[in-house]
């Protein structure tokens, strides 16, 4: 587990799906397409740790273009918050990250289901599976936060999650 302790940036408020959530935050992530995997505290004692807000960013980069953003500290909280509520220690796989504009265009020319201003163009969303979780699951400790968007893609078997407004989508 990689954790630096530099010197961190000040925490911001803590939102009530984080309260409980102790002394640190976690965050477990792996990416088959880059070949990557993550597992790092990246808040502690109520100061985010930027080395590792660093890392997760670099994860969750857009692996067609190879940019990276950094991401919003929000959406990584709700990722950590609904993983501790799951009660899950598998690392989530991360099906689409960051997504530069290129990427967007692209993808939104295949799929009508694509937003135009994407939350992933924002690096403020994330589409993740666990093996040992259903989409209803994951889901559901996603929305019970209520701490932004949800949606469920069944069919291909992934949760999106961001930190825009409460909203919700999908079976």
């Amino acid at each position: 587990m990689g954790v630096a302790v530099a010197a961190a940036s000040p925490g911001l408020a803590t939102p009530s799906y984080n309260s409980g959530a102790g002394a640190y935050r976690r965050l477990r992530l792996y990416s088959n397409r880059l070949g990557e995997k993550a597992d790092l505290v990246y808040w502690i004692d109520g100061v985010y740790v930027p080395e590792a807000l660093q890392e997760i960013s670099s994860l969750l980069r857009d692996w067609r273009t190879n940019e990276a953003r950094p991401y919003d500290r929000r959406v990584i909280d709700v990722l950590s918050a609904a993983h501790r509520k799951m009660d899950c220690a598998e690392p989530y796989e991360v099906v689409s990250g960051y997504r530069s504009p290129q990427t967007n265009a692209m993808l939104r020319s295949r799929n009508r289901g694509v937003a135009r201003n994407s939350y992933h163009v924002k690096a403020m969303a994330v589409d993740v599976k666990l093996e040992t979780r259903s989409v209803r699951q994951m889901a559901s400790a996603a929305e019970g936060l209520r701490a932004g968007g949800v949606g469920r893609y069944s069919r291909t078997g992934f949760v999106h999650m961001d930190c825009g407004p409460v909203r919700s989508w999908g079976r």
